[in-house]
């Protein structure tokens, strides 16, 4: 049986997905480049959500099989995944 947190992470990337694949549909429709870049930075502001979203649920569906150290850990992994991402 799938666990729920796992249903729901594959949930939000299958929406990332299809987001991804409609918007490339979107640029090949208005073939402008003008557009194809305000699409591109629609999808830019959607990534991080999607990010922090699935990794939520992650150490939500974790935190009753872990030590409090070891959320901190992750939780500081992935705050240096950020700081890595907006330097």
């Amino acid at each position: 049986m799938i666990e729920k947190v796992v249903l729901a992470m594959a949930a939000i990337r299958i929406l990332s997905g299809t987001l991804e694949i409609t918007a490339a549909l979107f640029m090949l429709h208005f073939n402008t480049v003008e557009r194809a870049l305000v699409i591109n930075s629609l999808l830019s502001i959607i990534g991080p959500i999607i990010f922090f979203s699935t990794m939520t649920l992650g150490i939500y569906g974790l935190s009753t099989k872990l030590s409090f150290a070891s959320l901190i850990w992750i939780m500081l992994g992935v705050v240096c995944i950020v700081y890595g991402i907006k330097r």
